[in-house]
């Protein structure tokens, strides 16, 4: 199935299915899936400003389902802490990176649900096995993935039908 097959199958899930289509396909994006959440922001966008989707239960149903799939790969990264540690744990380099990320953690995982998207995966596993708290992870990711769907869904809200052209 090429990308354009994936894309267009998404959108009719979201298009007869609605915002818990949306959810489920980002939550599966959160967890590693290669999905293009972004783009089906985008249309999501559209979709709200053409009547197809209803704005707020759409952002409400799609934040509650994609901060899920960022906390279910921070909790696999908590999950393999043993592996991880017991193979770099004892290096320089590991212990470095864990102190910086222990300082600018916040940072990383905010600007990873919004800007830098494509490494949010990897930070939502360090993030876990870092022993970075659970609670901080969970409310810097809800505050960059409400910063990214109102972005990204905003452009596809104000660009209306010629959302295909800008995504």
């Amino acid at each position: 199935m090429s990308a354009s097959d994936l894309s267009n199958l998404a959108l009719t899930y979201v298009v007869t299915y609605g915002a818990v289509a949306l959810g489920l396909l980002v939550m599966l994006a959160a967890i590693g899936a290669p999905l293009p959440s972004t783009f089906l922001v985008l249309a999501s966008g559209a979709f709200v400003q053409q009547g197809v989707l209803e704005m707020y239960s759409t952002i409400a149903i799609t934040l509650a389902f994609v901060v899920l799939g960022d906390v279910t790969s921070y909790g696999m990264g908590r999950l393999l802490r043993r592996p991880i540690l017991a193979r770099f744990g004892g290096s320089a380099a590991w212990l470095r990176a864990e102190a910086y990320f222990a300082k600018r953690g916040a940072l990383a995982v905010f600007l990873t649900r919004c800007l830098l998207t494509p490494i949010a995966v990897p930070i939502n596993l360090i993030a876990g096995s870092s022993g970075y708290s659970t609670m901080r992870f969970a409310s810097f990711a809800a505050a960059g993935e409400l910063s990214w769907l109102l972005c990204y869904g905003g452009l596809g809200y104000a660009f209306g039908s010629q959302w295909e052209a800008i995504s």
